[in-house]
């Protein structure tokens, strides 16, 4: 590749993330939005993490050591897993899924995820987020010791779901939201 096609690609790059921190950072963004709800206050289940650890058969809490005997097990973020994680596999540490409160918790490696610059960080949240959608589910994401880093959630009561990616401490800025049309 040549110099002056890196230096466009670079240009490019910090254009779309001056785009999205301007976004983040407009007062619409900021502005509550009362169709989406607020993330989750629950915190992380790390019992559930535990090696040795599996979800009750009839607990509706489906895991990475969840297999059915009978059939596929739903909802399925197996190959999502397997797509969208970044960095050789090693991103992703777990993830729990709770069929009663719709939600995907992922859990990342703490040093791996402060690797990712802001557009890393929200097209990885995006993708699962997109997947998730389909099931009608919400994302989390939380480091290994229960620190919620980010989290997709999504209004849906509406034909067309409205959904946003939420920021949160380690993300890189406290607090912002960017909605996703």
């Amino acid at each position: 590749m040549s110099f002056e096609s890196r230096f466009y690609q670079r240009i490019a790059g910090k254009l779309l993330l001056l785009s999205l921190l301007a976004l983040a950072i407009s007062p619409s963004a900021g502005a509550e939005n009362p169709s989406i709800p607020e993330p989750c206050l629950e915190t992380l289940a790390k019992e559930l993490l535990e090696p040795d650890s599996v979800p009750p058969a009839n607990s509706n809490i489906i895991t990475d050591k969840t297999i059915s005997q009978t059939g596929l097990t739903t909802p399925s973020f197996w190959w999502a897993v397997e797509q969208f994680n970044h960095l050789e596999g090693k991103l992703i540490n777990d993830w729990i899924a709770y069929k009663n409160q719709k939600r995907l918790d992922l859990v990342v490696n703490r040093q791996l995820w402060s690797l990712l610059d802001y557009l890393g960080r929200y097209s990885f949240l995006n993708r699962f987020g997109t997947v998730a959608r389909d099931y009608q589910y919400d994302v989390r994401v939380f480091n290994q010791q229960g620190t919620l880093l980010a989290s997709y959630d999504c209004n849906y009561s509406q034909n067309q779901p409205d959904c946003a990616i939420r920021g949160c401490q380690a993300f890189g800025q406290d607090s912002f939201e960017i909605p996703i049309r």
